[in-house]
């Protein structure tokens, strides 16, 4: 009776374990483009960091397959940083440059999806890598609301999650849309038109709210809760127009991959874009 006893113990152990483990798998989502929304999870967008310069003639390559990613979804999530001699040079490039090529220099044109993944050249032709980092079941969102007014800036990041993460980092950019100035253009793309004269260069990155490479998620990050991030600063001497600031927010894990990313307007306040 006792053997039996512990055989029939052991085994409800094994069928309990097995269950725990079937449970997890079918409460993480397929993260593929077209996987159909799931209650309870997050619009999944994809961040493209676009390294350029005003001086950059072959940038607008890069320029030119964001423009076309953007025709083709509402899911991408633009930060340019500007590099060398340009007016919107953004000082505290090093450690970015670090992370993506530490062994080799910056040379323009660079361009990477969520962060770490290297968009394939020519890009225009590759759009659909872009593409397919989005989707529609995200197990974090993120919403922002923010008032510009007086010279300061006071923004709240929230974070909620439909899944448990751990050694996660959040990023919050400040930008700047509406810049008009020269740009080279080496290229056929915008009616090979070099320099174009009065270009817009939308999505600069002007200042980081955080630590450039992230700063640790210490709260609770279990599947259910939500977090808020705080940010209070002055409108940064670079800024030309207040008017035209925007916030760029995104979620890496240990891997320096962006999770998920959300852009919002100045003055906005975003509800999370959960699948109901």
């Amino acid at each position: 009776m006792k053997k039996s006893s512990f055989l029939s113990l052991l085994f409800l152990s094994v069928l309990f374990i097995s269950c725990g483990e079937t449970n997890v798998v079918e409460n993480i989502p397929d993260g593929s483009v077209d996987t159909p929304p799931i209650s309870g999870y997050f619009k999944k967008r994809v961040l493209i960091e676009d390294y350029t310069g005003t001086w950059c003639g072959n940038c607008t390559r890069v320029a030119y397959a964001i423009d076309q990613v953007n025709t083709e979804t509402d899911k991408a999530v633009t930060v340019a940083i500007h590099n060398g001699n340009d007016p919107y040079h953004f000082d505290g490039i090093a450690p970015l440059k670090n992370l993506i090529l530490p062994n080799s220099p910056l040379a323009l044109p660079v361009s990477r999806l969520n962060r770490m993944n290297v968009w394939t050249f020519p890009e225009p032709t590759n759009t659909q890598e872009a593409i397919n980092l989005t989707g529609n079941n995200s197990g974090l969102g993120i919403a922002m609301n923010s008032t510009v007014e007086n010279g300061m800036i006071n923004l709240d990041v929230n974070i909620k999650f439909a899944l448990n993460f751990t050694d996660l980092k959040l990023v919050v950019y400040l930008l700047e849309d509406d810049l008009v100035y020269l740009q080279r253009n080496y290229t056929t793309y915008y009616d090979n038109v070099n320099p174009i004269p009065a270009y817009t260069h939308n999505h600069v990155l002007r200042a980081a709210m955080t630590n450039i490479l992230g700063d640790a998620i210490t709260e609770n990050t279990e599947a259910g809760s939500t977090i808020t991030r705080n940010f209070s600063i002055p409108v940064p001497a670079n800024i030309e127009n207040a008017s035209n600031l925007n916030f760029v927010a995104f979620l890496v894990g240990s891997d320096n991959v962006a999770i998920n990313t959300r852009a919002s307007h100045a003055n906005e306040d975003q509800e999370f874009e959960e699948n109901p």
